[in-house]
């Protein structure tokens, strides 16, 4: 039933892994790459829009510059990235032409969907690429990334450009065949459906001990719940088999597909609840979280029981509990000083409005 639904998906954001685009050299493996082109360019044959977050191109830079293993210094990381970039889109472009598409570049920060005009921007942007019938190769901005302007991994980017769209399905295509159970025994099984993550998921995705790739299932499985809470549902396959994607918008049981609620977030409400680093956070009483989570209320000064970091007015912050557990996210409407001052009345301190349930 729930496969059933995702054969009709028009728009597909399709990630693919440093593990599925590399040799055991840490070079672009060229038969590969070109298998998943052709698995692409079948969808837009088919009248379906996608967009391509690509990783790879630190991996291809590593090769090419003759490292063994991923480097640990930023620059060294930043330099392969920005080899290994043009030598990526030089092999996508290639590829895609023979089969008569075009393709786009497109490197973004999480500075460039956290800014809203240039959220909206970036996604004017895609949108016009995919009317034009063009292929948007995404992929982080590596050469000048730094931690404090990074989302972390392409996972999470794919999980963000769904959103940013939106997209109809997010398929992640990687190594193994997706969530699996017992993974590395002998009886090793893929979970074919996922309808809610709780902590039992959680803990059977572990991280990764690749030399190029960085987040591993765990990030993925966190790239699932940005998805699925902007209401779309994500596959996680195998990059290796030459007609997961078609089996995938067939309604076949291919990967693990974490299902997706029936009604989408909204585009202002998804921008609050993903995109941005929150600058502080406010603890709420119990009762307080019951009204923001049960009632659809706004947040009142009274309910909030401590406040940190230090954040400014239309600064977006968590909204935890008081064992601390993140529920909700939101605009405050007044600053970290105020709330600590108790200086504020009874106005709403963030707004129904700027507020989203996690």
């Amino acid at each position: 039933m729930h496969r059933e639904s995702i054969k009709s998906a028009a728009r597909i954001v399709v990630k693919l892994g440093t593990g599925v685009l590399t040799d055991s050299r840490k070079l672009i493996d060229p038969a590969q790459l070109e298998q998943l082109v052709a698995q692409v360019a079948a969808l837009r044959r088919a009248g379906r829009e996608v967009v391509l977050v690509t990783s790879g191109a630190v991996g291809a830079g590593m090769g090419a510059l003759g490292y063994e293993s991923r480097p640990a210094h930023l620059a060294e990381k930043q330099a392969c990235a920005a080899v290994g970039q043009s030598r990526l889109m030089a092999a996508y472009d290639k590829l895609f032409s023979a089969h008569g598409l075009l393709v786009a570049q497109v490197l973004l920060t999480h500075d460039d969907l956290e800014h809203h005009e240039r959220h909206l921007n970036a996604r004017n942007t895609l949108v016009t690429l995919l009317d034009r019938g063009v292929v948007p190769i995404i992929n982080e901005n590596d050469a000048v990334s730094f931690t404090e302007i990074k989302f972390g991994d392409n996972d999470k980017l794919s999980a963000l450009v769904a959103s940013l769209l939106p997209a109809d399905l997010l398929v992640i295509l990687t190594t193994v065949d997706g969530v699996m159970e017992h993974f590395g025994q002998a009886h090793a099984k893929t979970i074919p459906v996922i309808e809610q993550i709780d902590a039992a998921i959680e803990g059977l995705a572990g991280g990764t001990t690749s030399d190029t790739a960085v987040g591993g299932m765990a990030s993925k499985v966190q790239a699932a719940k940005i998805a699925v809470r902007s209401g779309i549902p994500l596959v996680i396959a195998s990059g290796h088999k030459t007609d997961a994607l078609a089996r995938i918008l067939a309604g076949e049981d291919e990967g693990t597909l974490f299902v997706a609620p029936p009604t989408r977030l909204q585009g202002r409400k998804r921008w609050i609840a993903f995109f941005h680093h929150p600058k502080g956070a406010l603890f709420v009483d119990d009762g307080a979280k019951k009204a923001l989570r049960e009632a659809g209320k706004s947040l009142l000064p009274p309910g909030v029981a401590r406040c940190e970091g230090d954040f400014v007015a239309g600064d977006v912050v968590r909204l935890c509990d008081l064992d601390g557990l993140e529920f909700a996210r939101g605009i405050a409407r007044a600053g970290s000083v105020a709330v600590r001052e108790r200086t504020l009345s009874k106005e709403e301190l963030v707004h129904r409005d700027d507020l989203v349930i996690l």
